[in-house]
């Protein structure tokens, strides 16, 4: 059995995750349903719940800053939001899960459902710290990235990141050290990520680091010189973004 508390301050959205759970997820037993986020930490505290539905936007502090009072994080969570771009873009990066209002019936047995087969697998505490930090800037902007790794937390620079090269399902990224690391995250979730923090897709295998383009070469799609002389190609179907981003950089 997984005890459950609910914390949002609006009431549809309890009811709706408290029916919807009661009618299509037996194996979820509800402690606690809270509207305040200050009820919702002493909630957490005396019931100790497997599960947390946690509303994003909520007066007085957000869920993230109920998360931040509660750290580290000991149990999972499903966030829930209107909609926060910046935040459902930390929270897919560090592979979580959340959920739309008006909240669908289907996403949520789906996400319990995740829930229950992480439950019984690994440990999610580094993503939940890692989401706590890249949410944290607030602005888009992301100068430090952190990424959840088999042993803990990874930390990177962006501004050390010259480029980033999809290898499969992962991705290389490719720092100023010279070095390079191997991460279990695909190049779009990186591309999601740093939008805002002015890196630019220029082909299908590559993100890179604007802030580290030195020359550009023309061509039919042309390529890059980046810092340390990497040689990056651009794609046709790409070049006119890449230039208007680096017009406006």
């Amino acid at each position: 059995m997984i005890t459950a508390i609910i914390i949002d301050d609006e009431q549809d959205g309890r009811e709706t995750i408290q029916m919807t759970l009661e009618k299509y997820c037996p194996e979820v037993a509800i402690a606690g349903i809270y509207a305040t986020p200050a009820e919702g930490i002493a909630g957490i505290r005396q019931h100790k719940p497997s599960l947390v539905f946690l509303d994003i936007q909520m007066p007085e502090m957000s869920g993230f800053d109920v998360l931040l009072q509660l750290s580290p994080v000991t149990f999972d969570v499903i966030f829930v939001s209107a909609y926060d771009r910046y935040a459902i873009k930390a929270i897919k990066f560090s592979a979580l899960d959340y959920l739309l209002k008006p909240i669908d019936v289907d996403d949520l047995v789906h996400a319990v459902k995740k829930v229950k087969d992480r439950l019984q697998g690994k440990n999610s505490f580094y993503q939940y710290q890692s989401v706590l930090h890249n949410i944290q800037s607030g602005s888009g902007k992301i100068e430090k990235l952190a990424i959840p790794s088999l042993t803990g937390i990874d930390f990177f620079d962006t501004a050390d990141i010259i480029y980033c090269r999809a290898d499969g399902s992962y991705t290389t990224l490719f720092l100023k050290n010279k070095q390079s690391c191997l991460v279990s995250r695909n190049l779009k979730d990186f591309e999601n990520m740093l939008a805002d923090s002015g890196f630019c897709r220029v082909h299908h295998s590559f993100l890179i680091n604007l802030r580290h383009v030195q020359k550009y070469i023309k061509g039919e799609g042309g390529y890059v010189i980046l810092t340390g002389n990497h040689h990056v190609d651009i794609s046709r179907r790409k070049k006119d973004e890449f230039l208007a981003m680096l017009d406006t950089f």
